[in-house]
């Protein structure tokens, strides 16, 4: 374990090995805020609400949001609000990140040209924070044990329902025989059974899209697929920047990223027939490097219309993370497929 890692358990915080779903969620919600909102004010004609010399900008339904969800996660014990205040949060963090332009420009303009650059970028941002606190190591077998001890706050004074135990049971799995597990299995077991829980949006859309990903990812023809999509788009990013008499320093932007995506590419095909899950590192990395150095070359040049490449690789990234996860959990699936 290494330094920050055990800094953080003595100062008393362990990871949430849910964390990267709910960020996810909240991510998904903010993104999907902003091109729902674009839509909706493009189709409308952009109405002014309000009157009087007043304007009701969207940036202000955004921050009640925002502090809606921080007033759930700060008002309950365990984990049952955090799903729901993701994805209020996410819907208000969207509405604030749309109106950016309003806030970089003198003359207070919705329409600024870089105002796509500026969202992806942000929401890329929070991206690598996510991936930098979860992504890179595992959680340990302390946080897990944390996790069950934390769905058992809700669940002594709830009740669990048959989902909730099973989870609650298999993160107490994956802690191993640590100290303290012994009793976290008691009190999980003194827990009575309830049918009743609040909804989780994040949980059922997540538990959706990881069925149908494991399915597809289970192909032998994925990894060639996930290369000719990134490869498809980064030669298509590049004939669209030659399309739009890019400047020198984009078009060398949007090269660099391409080209540094299809090599990152042929690694991966070079190895993945050896070692599954070392090949699907390579096609992750090719995927991130397309999402953080391509297609923000390719926003500042197509602003919205680069959203198209933005969702393809944002797919590609999925399905590979998430037969990561599937040889993460079974190593053994790992060699000689």
């Amino acid at each position: 374990m290494n330094r920050a890692r055990r800094t953080l358990l003595r100062l008393g915080l362990p990871r949430d090995p849910s964390a990267t779903r709910h960020l996810t969620g909240f991510l998904v919600s903010a993104v999907a805020t902003v091109l729902v909102t674009r839509a909706l004010l493009a189709a409308s004609g952009y109405p002014q609400v309000g009157g009087e010399g007043l304007h009701l900008s969207h940036v202000l339904w955004g921050g009640l949001l925002m502090a809606l969800a921080f007033v759930l996660l700060f008002s309950f014990v365990g984990p049952a609000a955090r799903p729901v205040a993701a994805v209020l949060g996410g819907v208000g963090f969207g509405l604030f990140v749309d109106e950016f332009g309003k806030f970089v420009t003198s003359d207070y303009n919705y329409f600024y040209a870089p105002t796509a650059a500026l969202v992806y970028l942000v929401i890329v941002a929070f991206a690598l924070v996510s991936e930098a606190v979860h992504g890179r190591r595992p959680p340990t077998p302390g946080e897990y044990l944390a996790a069950a001890v934390d769905a058992a706050a809700a669940g002594v004074v709830g009740g669990f329902t048959v989902r909730a135990r099973a989870k609650a049971e298999e993160l107490l799995a994956r802690a191993g025989d640590v100290e303290g597990a012994d009793e976290a299995a008691a009190l999980l077991a003194a827990v009575p059974h309830d049918a009743r829980e609040l909804p989780d949006p994040i949980g059922a859309g997540a538990d959706l899209v990881v069925r149908v990903t494991h399915t597809v990812i289970r192909a032998r023809w994925v990894p060639t697929a996930a290369v000719v999509v990134l490869v498809a788009t980064a030669a298509g990013s590049i004939w669209r920047a030659t399309q739009h008499s890019a400047s020198a320093f984009v078009l060398g932007g949007i090269v660099t990223g391409a080209v540094a995506t299809a090599a990152l590419c042929l690694v991966g095909l070079l190895v993945v027939g050896d070692d599954r899950e070392r090949g699907f590192r390579w096609f992750r990395r090719a995927a991130l490097v397309s999402l953080l150095v391509t297609q923000v070359f390719l926003f500042r040049l197509d602003e919205w219309g680069a959203v198209v490449g933005l969702v393809l690789a944002l797919l590609v990234l999925g399905l590979l993370s998430a037969e990561l996860d599937v040889l993460r959990r079974h190593p053994d699936s790992s060699r000689g497929r």
